[in-house]
């Protein structure tokens, strides 16, 4: 077939197929054969039509609700009438569907009576045989174009709901974002979205159901009269008994949806923020957290699954108990039975069972539906960010300002009575360069974000004429390469590109980069260095080319030269001419600036240029004075604060990338998401089955069915045996048929509660080493793999092994059996059609095979490209404040739009395999079903009893469901099993040394003196390949016990990896660190870091409250809270929250400033009172003044402990004991701070007299 191309490639062959190609699926052939010959690849699979798209979808989905009139239009009716055509189309394919199917039951009852000898004409046997085949192939083809098409529909929503959701996240505002969590956005996306959009597939059946039982009936009248009443009872016995479980089911499912939800959020927060749990020993705590919130989902799970097992044993002994009763009715009515209406009735009774045993699947798939649908809806109807906050209509040509915010308060509350800044009068001209400054928590932050319109206006004007380039506080970084993190989605301009690079002082770090702008850096920047991601942070803003620059504090995390040089470079040389706002705590930059605006409580106390405020306001100086203090020195050297303007010569050149590119890819840090490959045989079944008696369970199961469904031949077999013979009384033929069925539902109860036994069991073990294999990782994993590949893990595929692994499995068992059961009583009592029966099994097994060639790597490739949806939205979740402020909303959508389509692509060809597959199967079954008819219409007339030609064609007639049944059952397993096969590849994950060591503790009070002895320590870069690069090369020195240790270096030297290998975040590759005598990796990882205390660079809260933030393992006192509080300095604040120690802290503590977060971090290493302390940049988000009382606290605190210091502010360290300066990785010097001054080499020296330099325009005049 000729396939056709787009911009986008290769597009699936069915956009062009013809009307023939479409009903047989044949479009499909192409993919199919390449699936045979190799291995499929994302590239090897054509894309979707324009139509299917996700951005078609979207686009069509607005335009149904900006056709609605009301105020507030329906979400569900957009959606309705977006998809309303394909809907009638299914429907009606329902409709043929359900009609051929009834009418098999009476060419049964005709074909009968022709066999008694009742022809109309001398061929009505053979014509009604040759019918059986074109009936079952017509319902065969309707079914299967309604089941595509559904899918099709609900692949469209689901696209549509993805955008949707997306595109919302990026809109939400600050009181929202509360409501709605980072971990609840992702399960709109990753579980709610994928629920919705398997009901268009159910949809038809709530209706066909109804319409299948009244055709039944009326066949059943027919056939037996009026003991139709007695089935028509026990029917709606039935349906009655269901009406209350209904409304627990949607009960049940709501609150396993809330565990499951809590659960997420729980897992999201502690992946996040593994490397904090690690340095505080927290992990069992938090491990145990969310163990608890699983043993709850658990109990919500067995209900739910408890629930569907008492569903199952309902309908699939629904028929015995019919038959049982009408046969019984016959009895007491003296309604004749005979092998025509007895046969006619069964027949019609198992084609009515299919609908039946779908009931409480419609159900369960209605109410997740309806729940999920709802919690979106509640989302997408969440308050926005209005534009209307901030005016952006100005003339470039003719503007005087840039920034005009007159009479302006701010709040990010709307309706709150207390704005977060109030008063808030403003102009800054076009080129004025203006810093901001104050203490901890005044509102510095807030201004920018408010200038930028995250923070609803409640009163007053506020213009900004210009676009805007921001750089956070805290970096944000994509996934990705260096070079796609700068351009930000532009155009690539070489000389911009390049003077973007000199600028940023980031051209020596690419070159010591292994693929240079090209490397992939991880998640977060996970493997650049603080300062490094707040240079590409700075290259990212300044290659926008923008008119106003809006920058958060981005120099507190570089040191004292790098900070110098960049900001010469940088503010005062790339942004010449550019307005400039710069919240800073480091007051040393400020005589550089035009104004001078200083902060506090929410307001603007002071404003004008530097030495004038210094003259006139007493808060300022104090400020000034405060860093003066801190700087410590006498007399400062007077060095000209005038920037350099020469340029750095380097250049990266093109030789050199290219030389790069040629290296291996596997050497990049993110490696592509691991899948199995080709076919994995058992081997995933195994490890599902092997958890806790899974596989004993499973076998008791699958025997439990088979002696049930020889159960059901045994009672039709008897039925079909004696039915005309007079020598068995009606009353005695019935009441055998009833205790057989009765004995056969007993096996099928206890199938039903097997299967519950499994799967319950097997989701516990399988969660329990998962979350086990997850918290005793090494970093190094952490570094290396996406969170929304770990959490694609815990959330939709670890709801697929709750769920439907279990069920799946089961049926897809007995839907075998039961083939088995039909294809025996076929071959039995028409033993001549079992060559075509051996044939055709044959050929059905060698197209399974065929078939799962693909759609395994197909739904495999689903699974990893579903990771990627995920990946990107966490990772837009945490930067979307920077996203809005470069107006890159539509390049982030676009992207999340092709993702949502490269993880559809799969999809849709692969449910349309299972159709492909399905119909040929299909087909064969018409054959058998056709041959065996030929069978007993060619074959003399008293070869075959009645009866017995009764009950082989009415098991003939439910052959194609019931393969149609297994087919679909044993492609929904070997879908299910690849989510096992996922979760499976995270249990195995090369752990961490061991949290405790038996017959290897410290002592109680270990380490008593704090001294720290470090060997010959060699670190090789966290990467999973072997022979990396050192990043610690032979490090030799001791800390003394007491001594303050101040740890400096420029940016990316090595500092950080040091404390990481104290942590033993990172184990060596040679020496070894000696605390107090015991060598650390002879101890538990638990004993480690437990008695070590550490303020992290990067300030880190919980959701929950602040008690919880300080001491979530509950080890100490309301008073030594409050007291450390006092210490911190946050009881005034605490005060004015109004809740004390219960005062709220929500998600990544977005509710405090970044100063305040760090202050709850002191308060954490104040309670613990370790003997050695580690501050790794603790101070850099802090402002002077509060710096200094920090120094003093930990000073009086820790004053006979091991203090380790490792900061780019120079007066951090000036009064320590010793000095440890690093470069390369490498010792260059080691002494105190006064000899290393003395000496003219001295690096250290060098560090000092940069700062001092930058501090000599500060000083008072």
């Amino acid at each position: 077939m000729k396939v056709e191309r787009d911009s986008v490639g290769l597009v699936t062959p069915f956009a062009k197929a013809g009307f023939l190609s479409r009903m047989t699926f044949w479009w499909l052939n192409p993919l199919m054969k390449k699936g045979r010959k190799k291995t499929l690849e994302d590239e090897d699979i054509p894309k979707l039509r324009e139509a299917d798209r996700a951005e078609s979808c979207y686009m069509l989905f607005l335009e149904q609700l900006n056709k609605q009139k009301s105020a507030k239009p329906s979400i569900l009716k957009a959606i309705i009438f977006c998809h309303w055509k394909e809907i009638i189309l299914t429907g009606c394919f329902a409709l043929l569907k359900i009609l051929t199917a009834s009418v098999g039951p009476l060419l049964l009852n005709s074909f009968i009576l022709v066999g008694e000898g009742k022809k109309s004409f001398k061929y009505e046997g053979h014509l009604l045989a040759i019918s059986f085949f074109f009936l079952k192939s017509i319902e065969s083809i309707s079914q299967r174009q309604w089941f595509f098409r559904s899918k099709l529909i609900g692949l469209k929503v689901r696209s549509l709901l993805i955008a949707a959701i997306y595109k919302k996240q990026l809109r939400l505002t600050n009181s929202a974002r509360l409501k709605h969590s980072a971990g609840e956005i992702m399960n709109y996306v990753t579980l709610d979205a994928y629920r919705i959009g398997e009901l268009p597939f159910w949809f038809h059946e709530s209706w066909t159901t109804g319409l299948q039982l009244c055709l039944a009936l009326a066949i059943l009248v027919h056939a037996v009269g009026l003991a139709t009443i007695a089935a028509l009872v026990v029917i709606i016995l039935t349906v009655l008994c269901n009406i209350p479980i209904g409304k627990i089911q949607h009960k049940f499912q709501s609150k396993l949806m809330v565990a499951q939800n809590e659960r997420l959020k729980a897992s999201s927060e502690a992946l996040v923020n593994m490397k904090v749990l690690k340095l505080y020993a927290w992990e069992t705590h938090f491990k145990n957290v969310i163990e608890n919130l699983r043993k709850v989902e658990h109990k919500r799970l067995f209900a739910v699954q408890s629930e569907r097992a008492y569903h199952s044993i309902l309908f699939w002994s629904t028929p015995v108990l019919v038959s049982s009763a009408t046969f019984g009715a016959c009895y007491f009515l003296r309604v004749p039975l005979h092998a025509n209406n007895v046969f006619t009735f069964v027949a019609t009774f198992r084609l009515v069972q299919d609908s039946i045993s779908h009931i409480p699947d419609v159900l369960g798939v209605f109410i997740q539906a309806k729940i999920a649908f709802a919690r979106i809806v509640q989302f997408l109807e969440a308050p926005e960010l209005q534009s209307a906050h901030v005016q952006h209509d100005c003339n470039m040509e003719s503007v005087n300002h840039s920034i005009f915010i007159k009479s302006a308060k701010f709040s990010w509350e709307e309706n709150s009575s207390e704005p977060t800044l109030r008063n808030i009068n403003l102009e800054v001209r076009p080129g004025e360069k203006v810093a901001i400054c104050g203490e901890v928590g005044s509102g510095k932050s807030t201004l920018l974000a408010a200038i930028l319109g995250e923070v609803p206006k409640i009163q007053g004007t506020i213009k900004v004429c210009g676009k805007i380039s921001y750089v956070s506080q805290t970096a944000w970084i994509q996934n990705g390469t260096i070079q796609e993190n700068i351009l930000f989605g532009s155009v690539m301009d070489s000389e911009r590109y390049r003077e973007t690079l000199e600028s940023c002082s980031l051209v020596k770090d690419l070159e010591l980069l292994p693929f240079g702008d090209l490397t992939e850096i991880g998640e977060r920047g996970i493997n650049l260095s603080g300062g490094q991601k707040q240079r590409v942070q700075l290259a990212r803003a300044l290659y926008q080319n923008a008119d106003i620059f809006l920058l958060d504090d981005p120099f507190s995390a570089l040191d004292a030269h790098t900070a110098m040089s960049l900001f010469n470079e940088y503010v005062l040389g790339a942004l010449s001419g550019k307005t400039v706002l710069l919240v800073t705590h480091q007051v040393d930059f400020l005589p550089a600036f035009d104004s001078v605006l200083f902060m506090s409580d929410g307001q603007i106390l002071q404003e004008g240029p530097y030495h004038r405020l210094l003259a006139s306001s007493k808060e300022f100086q104090d400020l000034v004075n405060a860093h003066k203090e801190t700087a410590g020195s006498e007399r400062l050297a007077a060095v000209s604060s005038a920037h350099r303007h020469g340029t750095s010569s380097r250049v990266i050149r093109k030789t050199y990338v290219e030389k790069k590119l040629k290296a291996c890819k596997s050497d990049q840090l993110i490696q592509q998401e691991e899948r199995e490959i080709g076919d994995t045989g058992f081997k995933p079944y195994m490890q599902y089955l092997n958890q806790s008696k899974g596989f004993l369970y499973f076998t008791m199961a699958s025997i439990s069915h088979l002696l049930f469904a020889i159960g059901l031949i045994l009672q039709n077999s008897w039925m079909a045996a004696k039915v005309d013979n007079a020598h068995v009384s009606t009353s005695r033929l019935v009441l055998v048929y009833l205790l057989i069925g009765l004995a056969s539902v007993l096996f099928l109860i206890f199938r039903c509660l097997c299967s519950l036994a499994m799967g319950l069991k097997s989701s516990k073990s399988l969660f329990s080493k998962l979350l086990d294999s997850l918290f005793h990782a090494p970093m190094s994993f952490y570094d290396s793999t996406p969170l929304g590949r770990i959490l694609s893990r815990i959330s939709s595929d670890l709801s697929i092994m709750d769920l439907d692994v279990p069920l799946s499995l089961i049926f897809s068992v007995s839907s075998t059996i039961n083939i088995c059961s039909a294809l025996v009583v076929l071959a039995v009592v028409t033993w001549q059609v079992l060559f075509v029966c051996v044939l055709m099994i044959y050929l059905a097994i060698s197209l399974q095979r065929y078939y799962f060639a693909s759609a395994k790597e197909l739904m495999r490739i689903n699974g990893t490209t579903k990771s990627l949806v995920a990946s990107h939205l966490a990772e837009s979740l945490a930067g979307a404040m920077t996203i809005r402020a470069f107006e890159k909303e539509d390049k982030f959508f676009a992207k999340n739009l092709d993702l949502t389509d490269t993880n559809a692509n799969p999809s849709f060809h692969n449910f349309s395999a299972n159709e492909w597959l399905t119909q040929w199967i299909e087909m064969i079954s018409a054959v058998v079903l056709a041959s065996a008819a030929l069978c007993m219409v060619l074959l003399p007339p008293q070869t075959f009893s009645f009866g017995l030609m009764g009950m082989s064609l009415s098991y003939g007639l439910s052959l194609s469901n019931n393969l149609v049944r297994a087919i679909q059952k044993q492609c929904n397993i070997a879908n299910d099993i690849i989510s096992v096969e996922r979760l499976y590849q995270y249990m195995h994950i090369p752990s961490e040394g061991p949290q405790v060591i038996e017959g290897s503790h410290p002592t109680t009070y270990w380490p008593a003196v704090g001294k720290v002895e470090i060997q010959d320590l060699q670190v090789e870069q966290v990467r999973y390949r072997p022979n990396a690069p050192l990043v610690l090369c032979g490090i030799n020195c001791t800390f003394e016990g007491g001594h303050k240790i101040g740890i400096v270096g420029r940016t990316g030297s090595g500092k950080t990896t040091l404390i990481s290998a104290l942590f033993r975040l990172v184990e060596p590759a040679a020496g070894k660190i000696i605390v107090d005598g015991i060598d650390i990796s002879a101890i538990g990882l638990h004993d480690l870091r437990s008695r070590l205390g550490i303020i992290p660079q990067d300030p880190t809260l919980f959701n929950g409250t602040v008690r919880y933030n300080l001491d979530p393992l509950s080890q100490y006192s309301d008073q030594e809270i409050w007291e450390v509080i006092e210490k911190c300095q946050l009881q005034e604040t605490l005060q004015d929250k109004g809740k004390g120690l219960e005062a709220l802290v929500v998600e990544d503590g977005s509710n405090w400033s970044v100063g305040q977060q760090q202050l709850f971090c002191l308060g954490r290493v104040l309670l613990r009172k370790s003997r050695i302390l580690v501050l790794d940049e603790a101070t850099a988000s802090i402002d002077n003044a509060t710096d200094m009382i920090l120094q003093k606290t930990i000073r009086t605190e820790f004053a006979y402990c091991t203090v380790i210091i490792v900061a780019h502010r120079i007066p951090t360290v000036m009064d320590c004991t010793m000095i440890l300066a690093i470069s390369d990785g490498k010792v260059m010097e080691y002494e105190t701070p006064m000899n290393l001054m003395k000496r003219e080499d001295s690096l250290f020296g060098q560090l000092v007299k940069e700062y001092w330099s930058r501090s000599e325009s500060t000083e008072p005049h």
